[in-house]
């Protein structure tokens, strides 16, 4: 018996060669696909910052975040490289997003920061329309500015979605601080995409060093740190009744929505067993979590078909971490998940993030 990678080779849907742009097909159909988690990377920031007293803070991140994509996957700013790898894989479109590390900067900085981040991002997918959305960056920590720039970059941009941490300088997402940000994304029906920078006991972002417990062989930091971020991040803004007060807001979350698919009923389980600690909400945290979006960067077909089984094929949507080498068989893995729909399979391929960010499903 084929292996599901050797039985999709068979079927002629392998990752085409270098210089070939893949066609994926389902039910002998051709359809986009659509990678809403991908990198880029905007060098010229250091430019502004290099004489800034951040730098040295920045350096530091800038070094860590350089190291580990070394031999990852490319540069993330050479458009080139990232359409031959975009054919190679078979993504027609990639909405690209900045990692936001920013967090720590002042104002005036975080301004200058956010409109060469947003204004690098809009000329990529200006020179490349048909194959590029942008994500826009919004500095968080200031939550008028980040307003503002959320607002810039859907009408002047074209945007439709943004990224962000999953907390802010030590200050979780389900904040008071925040809820003007929220507000504004509901009206203007943005996706929130909620990417992780590691895990800190304390939610300061690390620079140097790694939490303590985060550190040793395994880049335990990425590994464990990522989905743990994500985690408590998710379970803030639904047990404070952030999603509540704006249930119209849409969250993607990445690596699969970390470690609650796995684990979410003993949320549930604490509404009735330990009522004194765990204050009653308007629904049940699992029914929350059916109602976000997840990305497909999980490693085996149980993986996805416990992630489909638990939110829905409507729910999950195909990203490839690009930028690293976490998830660049993205494809093949939805492919390979047995007994899948054709109507699912095109849904997490890129029907539901066409409909998510205003994409055209039509090739």
């Amino acid at each position: 018996m084929l292996s599901s990678a050797h039985a999709l080779m068979a079927a002629g849907q392998a990752a085409a060669p270098r210089g070939k742009r893949r066609e994926v097909t389902v039910g002998g159909r051709r359809v986009k696909v659509i990678d809403l988690h991908c990198h880029i990377s905007v060098p010229e920031i250091w430019d502004v910052i290099q004489d800034h007293p951040v730098a040295p803070l920045e350096q530091d991140a800038q070094n860590a975040y350089l190291e580990h994509r070394m031999g990852m996957g490319g540069s993330g700013h050479d458009l080139d490289a990232r359409l031959a790898d975009m054919d190679q894989m078979g993504f027609d479109v990639q909405v690209i997003s900045c990692n936001n590390r920013y967090y720590y900067m002042e104002e005036t900085l975080a301004r200058k920061v956010g409109q060469i981040i947003n204004e690098r991002v809009a000329e990529a997918v200006a020179a490349h329309p048909d194959r590029l959305q942008g994500m826009a960056t919004v500095m968080l920590q200031h939550p008028d500015l980040a307003v503002e720039q959320l607002e810039e970059c859907v009408k002047k941009y074209g945007m439709h979605s943004f990224t962000c941490g999953g907390s802010v300088n030590g200050e979780e997402l389900s904040s008071e601080k925040f809820h003007p940000i929220w507000a504004k994304a509901e009206e203007l029906g943005v996706l929130m995409f909620i990417h992780p920078l590691g895990f800190s006991a304390s939610g300061e972002r690390p620079t140097k060093e790694v939490e303590p417990r985060l550190q040793g062989n395994g880049w335990l930091g990425n590994v464990i740190g990522n989905p743990l971020e994500t985690t408590v991040a998710l379970t803030h803004l639904i047990l404070e009744g952030t999603l509540d007060k704006f249930p119209n807001l849409k969250i993607l979350t990445s690596h699969g929505g970390g470690y609650l698919a796995s684990y979410t009923n003993r949320m549930d389980q604490c509404l009735t067993a330990f009522p004194e600690w765990c204050k009653p909400i308007k629904k049940l945290p699992s029914e929350y979590l059916k109602t976000l979006y997840y990305d497909s960067i999980v490693f085996t077909n149980e993986d996805m078909r416990h992630l489909i089984a638990k939110f829905g094929a409507g729910h999950i949507v195909a990203g490839t971490d690009y930028g690293t080498k976490w998830n660049r068989e993205a494809v093949d893995r939805i492919l390979a998940v047995p007994d899948l729909s054709d109507a699912d399979r095109i849904a997490i391929l890129g029907g539901t993030a066409a409909k998510l960010v205003q994409i055209p499903e039509k090739i």
